[in-house]
C-alpha cells in the first residue's frame, strides 16, 4: 500500500504589509509640526544667512542625513521617465521653493508671505484632478475654501500689508507653484519607488541646483553666529530629512489633493510654536484663522455620498 504524498501548502512570495490606521495621520502631524516649525526657526535665524546659502546649507545637511539612512535599504534603479520627475521635483520643490520662500520671507512680512504661500493647497487640488486625474468633490472644494478664508484672517492679524512689494509678492508665488508642480512630479514616483530614496534623491539634486550659492554660504558661515548654524541644522535634519520623508510616506497612501490640504494647518501650528519661542500672544482674528483653518481641513476629509 502506498502513502499518498502530502501536499505542501504554497507560500506566498511576499506577505503584504497590514498598517496600522494611525500610522498615516501620525506621520502627517509629524510633517506638519516639523514644516511650521521651520518658519519660527527661519525667523530666529534672521538675516545671518541670505536666502540661497540657508536653503544650501539647509539641503546639504538633510542630504547627508537622508544618505545615511538609505544605507543597506532597498534601492531601485529610475528609470528614464522617472529620473526626469526626480528632476523637476528636486529642482523645484527643494530647490526653487526654499529659495524662493527666504527670499519671499526676507522682502515681505510674515502675514503676507502665508497669504501667497498658502494658495499652493488650492492650486495642488485642482491640479491633481486635471493631472493625476483625482476625484474634485465638493468637500474637498468646500474646505480649501475654509481654510484659505483662516490663512487670510492669519495674515491680516500679523500684519499683511505687503502686497505692494512686488519683487516679493512674485518670489511668494513663485514658491506655491513650484511646490505645487514638485508635488505633482512627486506623487507618479512613489508608485514604484521607495519614499525614503524618492525623498533623498529630491534633496541630493536640489542640493546641486543650489550650489552657486556655495561661496555665499562660505563666506557668511564664517561670520554666522552659532543659533544660526545651528538654525541651518536643525532645518536640514528636521523639517526637510524627516519632514519630507513623512510626507513622501503619506503620499504613498492618499491622494496628493486631500494630503495638500493638510498643510493648512501649518500657520495655526506656527502661531503655537511662536507663542512657545518667543512669547507671542496671538490676536484674536489669528485664533478665528486657525480655527477656520481646523474647521476648513475637516471639511475637506469628509466624503462625498
Amino acid at each position: 500500500m502506498t502513502t499518498p504524498p502530502r501536499t505542501v501548502p504554497a507560500v506566498p512570495a511576499e506577505v503584504p504589509r497590514v498598517e496600522r490606521g494611525w500610522v498615516v495621520p501620525v506621520a502627517i502631524g509629524v510633517t506638519l509640526l516639523a514644516w511650521a516649525s521651520a518658519f519660527v526657526v527661519i525667523r530666529g535665524v534672521g538675516t545671518a544667512l541670505s536666502p540661497g546659502a540657508l536653503a544650501l546649507a539647509r539641503l546639504l545637511v538633510g542630504t547627508l542625513a537622508l544618505g545615511l539612512f538609505t544605507l543597506g535599504r532597498r534601492w531601485l534603479t529610475p528609470t528614464p521617465r522617472e529620473w526626469l520627475l526626480l528632476a523637476g521635483y528636486g529642482v523645484l520643490w527643494f530647490g526653487c521653493y526654499n529659495v524662493a520662500l527666504n527670499f519671499a520671507e526676507l522682502t515681505l512680512d510674515a502675514g503676507t508671505t502665508s497669504m501667497v504661500v498658502n494658495i499652493s493647497p488650492i492650486l495642488l487640488a485642482l491640479s491633481a484632478a486635471l493631472v493625476l486625474k483625482e476625484r474634485l468633490h465638493r468637500w474637498i472644494l468646500l474646505g480649501a475654501g475654509i481654510s484659505f478664508a483662516g490663512v487670510l484672517l492669519i495674515g491680516s492679524a500679523s500684519g499683511a500689508r505687503g502686497l505692494d512689494d512686488a519683487v516679493g509678492v512674485l518670489a511668494a508665488l513663485l514658491a506655491a507653484v513650484v511646490y505645487t508642480v514638485g508635488v505633482l512630479c512627486q506623487k507618479p514616483l512613489l508608485g514604484r519607488l521607495p519614499a525614503l530614496q524618492v525623498t533623498f534623491l529630491g534633496a541630493a539634486i536640489g542640493a546641486v541646483a543650489c550650489l552657486p550659492f556655495a561661496p555665499a554660504l562660505l563666506r557668511e558661515a564664517v561670520t554666522a553666529p552659532p543659533p544660526a548654524l545651528l538654525g541651518a541644522l536643525y532645518l536640514g535634519l528636521v523639517p526637510t530629512a524627516l519632514g519630507f520623508t513623512l510626507w513622501a510616506f503619506a503620499l504613498q497612501r492618499m491622494p496628493a489633493g486631500r494630503l495638500g490640504l493638510t498643510t493648512y494647518l501649518v500657520p495655526p501650528i506656527a502661531i503655537l510654536l511662536a507663542l512657545a519661542a518667543f512669547g507671542e500672544v496671538p490676536a484674536p482674528l489669528a485664533i478665528l484663522g486657525g480655527v477656520l483653518c481646523l474647521a476648513g481641513v475637516a471639511v475637506s476629509r469628509r466624503r462625498p455620498r
